[in-house]
């Protein structure tokens, strides 16, 4: 584990964003093992010193929200000394507590050991605090307050085995969770935090097949697994510039969106979709001159997370789907609504899942209700509701849900889902849904890859392999995020293809292409237990706008 060498301990102190990006890279140039508690430390002081606690002021006269001025771009001062007490006094906490002799001094990690690390972290928390809060994921927050909120302890689990000289210890990162792997090759798992209310009998617990298989806490077995400088990016992207639920700190964003393109220029995001869509974000909201616009990261987020994840991430999709809904690109946000859908039904639903299902809520009853009522008033020829596509997109979106819910434990689906695919549909006239060329696929088919891919999922790969330049930047074409400009007639002459796979939708095909809509039929029919077999389980004009795209990121962390 690298220490501060005397040209990094120079820069201090920190009073810019400049010094702390110089710092950084210099760091992660230098060091193959770049020290997590430090760079954790300096990250957590300077957000903990501009979110918590901070009076929020009104902005100057002749203000420009848009323009993000030079002003913001100085921090509080951070001394090296503060730095240097903070991670002594980590390191001798876990030296204290942690005798690696008394486990035979292994060469690498052993499960019993970093039992004893994550029980040590643990044991010295406060026992009186909300674990959710913001602002509790470094170790900044862990020295000064005793205080780590879940993705935090796992961190603190990871910088302190790599302090006690274990570097095969290494994060492992889902969509909403996070767990470690160790061994000389990382090919063991163990839990050291926890999830939601808290389960602290998982700690020391392996994260086997029978619990990662079709959940999407564990995305099916296909987690971001850290090298060392991922883990630095990880600190990064987990930095919360939130001041209160309507503030962010500018100087925070600034800060991080300036380090994660340190960190993409170097290379260390490319398998990081979460990281990518975090950039991508950031950019939406605060262009840099020069980079690519904020589009292309979320392609990126995507590209990545199909080519090294087996296109088992659904937050790629409804990032893209969210920029889409909110620039009023609404056809395209059905259809990366419809992607994300057809992610999750590789999943059965379980009650560990209430992040992304409180997404697919939001998208089934507040965001695709408000595009209807957007296009349906002053309806024009071009609306979307003349187009068999978007309705298509509809349907595939519904039939992910629907499959998501089969084999589950708990219900998807209640009266509310089915009030919402009612007055959705119809919208769409009979003869925009006759359009439609709906296939059900055999549940007892032996061609098993044309259900679980579809050829949208297809395009997506073939474009994750192909829109790349030799340095790995994504061609500028990638993906054509503009609505299509179609004459109300050439909608008419398209039949898209769309193939049912779930038992509820495929009960459904009927009823949503007939002339009059059945309203209580459908209720009935979406609403209804999934009779399928049981698998092993687990545990816009004036119109007021739904908020889309960032509320995912709030609640994470």
């Amino acid at each position: 584990m690298a220490k501060l060498s005397s040209e990094e301990r120079a820069l201090f102190p920190l009073s810019d964003i400049e010094s702390v990006v110089k710092l950084f890279r210099l760091h992660l140039e230098r060091n193959s093992e770049p020290n997590l508690a430090i760079l954790s430390i300096i990250i957590g002081h300077i957000e903990n010193t501009l979110t918590c606690s901070r009076v929020v002021t009104e902005p100057p006269v002749g203000y420009d929200s848009g323009k993000y001025s030079e002003n913001y771009r100085t921090l509080p001062v951070v001394e090296y000394e503060t730095v240097e007490a903070l991670h002594h006094r980590f390191l001798a906490i876990i030296k204290a507590h942690v005798d690696v002799t008394a486990f035979g001094t292994p060469r690498y990690a052993t499960r019993e050991l970093v039992k004893r690390i994550s029980d040590v972290v643990w044991c010295t928390l406060s026992s009186s605090y909300y674990k959710d809060r913001a602002h509790l994921q470094s170790i900044y927050s862990y020295m000064t307050g005793a205080k780590l909120d879940s993705s935090g302890t796992t961190l603190a689990v990871v910088a302190a085995c790599q302090a006690l000289g274990y570097y095969d210890v290494h994060l492992a990162l889902s969509e909403d969770h996070t767990w470690v792997v160790f061994g000389d090759k990382g090919q063991h798992t163990v839990e050291v935090t926890w999830h939601g209310k808290g389960n602290e009998d998982k700690r020391g617990i392996p994260v086997t097949h029978d619990v990662y298989s079709k959940s999407w806490l564990y995305v099916n077995g296909q987690p971001v697994i850290c090298n060392r400088h991922m883990e630095v990016a990880t600190i990064v992207s987990n930095m919360n510039p939130g001041i209160n639920a309507t503030t962010d700190s500018e100087e925070v964003m600034l800060l991080q969106q300036a380090l994660l393109w340190m960190l993409y220029d170097a290379g260390h995001l490319a398998k990081y979709p979460m990281a990518i869509d975090n950039l991508g974000d950031l950019e939406e909201m605060m262009p840099t001159k020069g980079r690519c616009p904020a589009t292309k990261m979320y392609e990126e987020a995507i590209t990545s997370a199909v080519r090294y994840y087996e296109n088992q991430h659904v937050y790629p999709y409804t990032y893209l789907g969210g920029y889409c809904y909110r620039n009023k690109l609404y056809k395209q946000a059905l259809k990366y609504w419809a992607r994300a859908a057809s992610v999750i039904r590789n999943y059965n639903y379980s009650r560990d899942d209430e992040e992304i299902y409180k997404e697919f809520l939001e998208i089934a009853n507040e965001l695709i209700p408000h595009i209807m009522r957007v296009v349906s008033s002053g309806i024009s020829a071009r609306s979307i509701l003349k187009d068999p596509e978007c309705f298509g997109y509809l349907l595939e979106f519904y039939d992910g849900i629907c499959e998501w819910e089969e084999g589950s434990a708990t219900p998807v689906l209640h009266i509310g889902w089915a009030k919402a695919l009612f007055n959705t549909i119809a919208k769409f006239d009979a003869h925009v849904r006759s359009h439609v060329k709906i296939s059900c696929i055999d549940p007892d088919s032996t061609d098993i890859s044309e259900v679980q891919e579809s050829p949208t999922l297809e395009k997506t790969a073939t474009e994750a392999r192909t829109s790349q330049d030799q340095n790995g930047n994504m061609a500028a074409d990638c993906i054509n995020i503009a609505e299509e400009d179609i004459d109300p007639s050439e909608m008419m002459h398209r039949w898209p293809p769309v193939k049912l796979a779930s038992a509820k939708m495929r009960g459904l095909r009927d009823l949503l292409l007939a002339d009059k809509l059945n309203s209580q039929a459908i209720s009935l029919q979406l609403t209804a237990q999934s009779q399928v077999t049981m698998t092993k389980k687990r545990g816009a004009g004036e119109l007021e706008t739904p908020h889309a795209g960032r509320s995912k990121r709030a609640r994470r962390e």
